[in-house]
């Protein structure tokens, strides 16, 4: 096997995991919705849809057209920061349960999670974001999507955050959550 069909199996598979996380994602937000759930943010929800399907796009034509040089530690390097974000990832969408989905929508009543890697960081799934932003494209040395991504993925993260900062600032401060 080539390291670019490798990487595109790599890529493919990534793919495949988004797509679980949409299922995950839309039953999740179904509940919430059902328990009196409220959305904000949808304005830069299609932004946020479209930019990550061009990441995974991106970096498949910078891959064939470029057809760069893969140092075996970069690629290697790289595949294990890219296994470390999706545990992560994982580990958040664990931790907050039917609460986790790709939306802003919060279920007034319900505190703040504070368990899992939220007990350390307030957005430790935008580390998962920012990580695999820069290192999956570099596990075949695609730096330019790696770069533009990195940028772009950057402003939408200022806005996201402050869309969920904002949503979450009308909970309660106490307390652990109990999924009703």
């Amino acid at each position: 096997m080539t390291s670019l069909t490798a990487f595109v199996v790599l890529v493919a598979l990534v793919a495949l995991e988004r797509l679980a996380e949409l299922v995950v994602s839309n039953r999740n937000a179904a509940w919430s919705l059902a328990h009196g759930g409220v959305e904000t943010g949808r304005g830069h929800y299609p932004v946020m849809v479209v930019l990550h399907t061009g990441f995974l796009v991106a970096m498949l034509v910078e891959a064939v057209v470029r057809e760069p040089v893969v140092p075996g530690w970069l690629a290697w390097s790289m595949l294990l920061l890219v296994l470390a974000a999706q545990g992560l990832r994982w580990w958040c969408i664990a931790t907050l349960g039917r609460r986790w989905n790709t939306r802003v929508i919060v279920v007034p009543g319900l505190p703040p999670v504070r368990t899992g890697p939220y007990r350390w960081l307030r957005h430790p799934n935008y580390v998962a974001v920012v990580v695999e932003g820069v290192a999956l494209p570099l596990v075949h040395a695609c730096w330019i999507t790696a770069l533009a991504f990195t940028v772009a993925n950057a402003a939408l993260l200022t806005v996201r955050i402050r869309v969920e900062n904002t949503a979450l600032a009308g909970l309660p401060r106490t307390g652990t959550p109990a999924d009703a």
